[in-house]
């Protein structure tokens, strides 16, 4: 793929990062599954540990091809993924009342989360390859196509928890390309006008009750208000050391819906305590920062637009899922990235660290 002496320049104290939050994460996928498995149930841990693996292919793939070669192709990838969700739409499989998912021998595989990683390639390509120091009209015109297209296939499946994670690639990419403030402003103005819109003709009943029962949870404890009741509970059961590895009452006695998904930062919360809590939070802050600090090395444009749309869709999906267990956001399908279980995400998370390895590495290549 590279060659060896390449090997000196892969930045691995971010690596050892990124596979911490792994394995961290298939422990708490242990914690969250019973001791005695159903007959014919997969082991949820053991499946995880599957994903890492193709997951680190993956990883190994980004980051042995040069970067700027992988934009030049990053239409076909894109495109790929589009058609993967075109397909989902028609001939996926539904659970939890959403077709999202393409079956397959390990792992159900879930083309949204591949997106955002192709939409930060193209996005980088397309702002990356301009000589103006501020996108023009038709580049921004063209960014939203790209972004827009892929949001409303997703949004329709429905999972407008993954949907919205590519808006801030957009924006985050835009900006750091040149993107004047102005536009911003009138961006943001429109959204703000949209929103009643949205509200009314765009969101379904169960989405509205959702903001709801964000506001008040308490209006329907046994109902919308269930999950975000008992994720706040959970996340404050721990105390400072927690309660201790699969002692929590929560997490072990399915008070908590999802627990090795949507909530595994709240089952973290009571079984390893204020400590966990910082102790993980300190190493995806190491993580951000450390991937920031790429973007700022990079040998070219490209490269800084790259790893800053990769680094905002993983920021955007931390922030949230921390919030939401913390009762600060609206419950929304948004898995903690790294952490909880997923095939899909685990490995095109890797994926994208890859990307971010692959344009620290080649720094020092021509």
């Amino acid at each position: 793929m590279f060659e060896r002496r390449s090997y000196r320049h892969v930045d691995w104290p971010l690596v050892g990062a990124v596979y911490l939050l792994c394995v961290i994460g298939v422990v708490m996928i242990y914690s969250t599954s019973p001791e005695v498995p159903r007959p014919g149930a997969p082991r949820l841990y053991v499946t995880q540990f599957v994903a890492m693996a193709i997951g680190t292919v993956a990883l190994l793939v980004c980051l042995g091809i040069d970067y700027r070669s992988l934009a030049d192709r990053s239409h076909l990838f894109y495109g790929l993924v589009l058609a993967l969700l075109v397909y989902v739409l028609f001939f996926g499989i539904v659970r939890g009342g959403g077709r999202r998912w393409i079956p397959l021998p390990w792992f159900n595989l879930q083309p949204s989360e591949f997106m955002k990683v192709g939409l930060a390639l193209v996005l980088a390509r397309l702002f990356g390859e301009s000589r103006r120091r501020t996108p023009t009209g038709h580049d921004l015109a063209l960014a939203g196509a790209l972004t827009a297209i892929p949001l409303v296939l997703i949004a329709r499946q429905p999972d407008l928890g993954t949907a919205a994670t590519l808006v801030p690639v957009l924006v985050a990419v835009a900006f750091v390309a040149g993107m004047r403030l102005r536009v911003a402003g009138i961006l943001l103005a429109i959204a703000i006008v949209a929103a009643p819109v949205v509200w009314t003709y765009g969101l379904k009943d169960y989405q509205k009750g959702r903001v709801l029962t964000f506001l008040d949870p308490w209006r329907d404890p046994r109902g919308d208000g269930y999950q975000q009741i008992q994720a706040q509970i959970t996340v404050g059961a721990g105390g400072r050391w927690g309660k201790g590895f699969r002692q929590g009452t929560q997490g072990q006695l399915n008070f908590l819906p999802v627990k090795h998904n949507d909530f595994i930062f709240a089952v973290l919360a009571e079984e390893h305590g204020f400590v966990g809590v910082l102790t993980v939070l300190g190493l995806y802050l190491f993580v951000v920062l450390r991937s920031l600090d790429t973007a700022r090395v990079a040998k070219d444009r490209l490269g800084t637009l790259l790893v800053i749309g990769v680094i905002t869709s993983f920021t955007f999906q931390v922030i949230y899922n921390v919030s939401m267990s913390a009762g600060l956001a609206p419950v929304k399908g948004l898995t903690l990235p790294l952490m909880s279980y997923g095939g899909s995400s685990v490995i095109a998370t890797l994926a994208g660290f890859g990307l971010i390895l692959n344009v620290r590495m080649r720094r020092f290549t021509n």
